[in-house]
């Protein structure tokens, strides 16, 4: 194959923005120049030429935080169906959280699911091995170059893997050196909540009470608690879906080098505020609880001033009809992937932060905080994960848009003046809007490698 030229996009890479070229051979960026070149002094013969002019290039998002349902939960979705909405998106990268049907908390089950993605997924991959109360031994024995982290759930979920023995939380933060993915809710405190509101509402919680049930306080003592055992113990420790102001109390400002702990939030809790539950029907329910409209303000300057250190999306489709019902009995979750990166976006044009923030939140930091192995940045010698982003356009989301099996978005109504226009894996064309048929099955996915932390 010829030597793939990109040419005069605005590239966003290591915190800057320029007008230049990329350079891709062999699945591998092989040059990265700044400056804008004419077209007519390239020999066309010499390389296949993909024109960005007026085009933002960045490298692929790393979304660290997925549910595809596969195996056991397919109805929703399936690992193929959600690694193309994942590419739609802009997601070249992926991470699926254990909590399928077995969950992924042995070694065995792990190795199936890297065995189906190797064989349907359109975008790479890792999988996380769940944690329980008794498989410490287990986590152990995970190759650290192959297993992103441990995920444990400190609140009840969707695929019910509480862990609740706190010898069991306590050994795990001692013994564990990779990253420790914390779902952190108080499952007391939300126990005590449940109780309360059935009291009050004897024939089903309103699904709009949902962020009284799991509430603020269950989230901030969750993680205030997994934060000093984190400091105590020295382990690595990533906060998911953080939805408080409560909690960012907790966290530090500035650049991930050399944090500890570390957060994340995702789109909904940046877009959304408790209220929108209700009014879509329980669409955006999902756990933790979508809070407040100021914990929504006080969440984007988290993204801006580094407390903040990713955005990813805890895509988790349903079937509409599985939406339905009270606080208690509505699934919670909602499918995010494929809209992630246009949206977030947007929110930067608006003025919340900048683009470069977007790019290190959703393609940089995921790789630096997982050691991820030459992907994540636009360098020479990395892997061509590319995604080509139009600036502006006029996009309407509907649900008529959605790839992903579930065929609904909470996003149905917004507009962002962003598109993904192309989205390369290891230097294969993956996604080409522009095409009557997207998805041009030209790629090869990869399972993702991690240097040891």
């Amino acid at each position: 194959m010829k030597p793939i030229l990109f040419s005069n996009g605005l590239i966003f890479n290591d915190g800057f923005r320029f007008i230049g070229t990329i350079v891709v051979s062999g699945g591998m960026i092989r040059r990265v120049d700044s400056g804008r070149i004419d077209l007519r002094d390239v020999d066309t013969e010499a390389y296949d030429i993909v024109d960005c002019e007026g085009k933002m290039v960045m490298p692929g998002v790393i979304d660290e935080h997925v549910h595809f349902r596969d195996p056991g939960l397919t109805e929703k979705g399936d690992i193929a169906t959600e690694s193309r909405a994942a590419i739609a998106g802009g997601v070249t990268t992926y991470f699926d959280m254990p909590n399928t049907r077995p969950a992924t908390t042995t070694l065995e089950a792990w190795e199936e699911k890297n065995a189906r993605a190797a064989e349907v997924s359109a975008a790479n991959y890792a999988f996380f091995i769940g944690a329980t109360n008794d498989n410490l031994d287990q986590l152990m024995k995970a190759d650290p170059t192959r297993v992103p982290g441990v995920k444990l759930f400190l609140g009840s979920s969707t695929g019910n893997m509480l862990v609740d023995d706190d010898s069991a939380i306590s050994s795990l933060f001692r013994s564990f050196k990779g990253v420790i993915a914390c779902h952190a809710e108080s499952e007391q405190i939300i126990a005590a909540s449940r109780e309360a509101l059935k009291r009050e509402y004897p024939g089903g919680i309103p699904v709009g009470l949902h962020h009284i049930l799991r509430s603020r306080q269950a989230c901030a003592v969750a993680s205030g608690h997994a934060i000093e055992l984190a400091r105590q113990t020295g382990a690595r420790l990533h906060l998911m879906h953080v939805t408080t102001a409560d909690e960012l109390a907790f966290l530090t400002p500035g650049p991930l080098a050399n944090k500890r702990v570390t957060a994340e939030t995702c789109p909904h809790y940046l877009l959304f505020d408790h209220e929108s539950v209700a009014l879509t029907g329980g669409l955006t329910k999902c756990n933790p609880a979508i809070k407040t409209a100021d914990d929504r303000d006080a969440l984007l300057r988290a993204v801006n001033d580094g407390r903040i250190d990713i955005i990813a999306t805890d895509h988790a489709p349903h079937l509409t009809a599985q939406k339905q019902g009270d606080a208690l009995t509505a699934a919670s979750g909602m499918p995010s992937v494929q809209f992630s990166l246009p949206l977030t976006l947007q929110l930067a044009r608006d003025g919340h932060f900048a683009y470069e923030k977007v790019v290190e939140r959703m393609c940089n930091n995921p790789a630096l905080l997982y050691n991820i192995d030459r992907r994540g940045f636009l360098r020479p010698n990395y892997w061509a994960d590319i995604v080509v982003v139009d600036p502006d356009t006029d996009l309407g989301i509907t649900d008529g848009d959605v790839v992903s099996t579930c065929g609904w978005t909470p996003f149905a109504g917004m507009r962002t003046s962003f598109a993904v226009e192309q989205t390369w894996v290891n230097g294969r064309l993956a996604y080409d809007s522009r095409r009557p048929e997207p998805f041009t099955g030209d790629q090869t996915a990869l399972a993702v490698r991690f240097s040891p932390l």
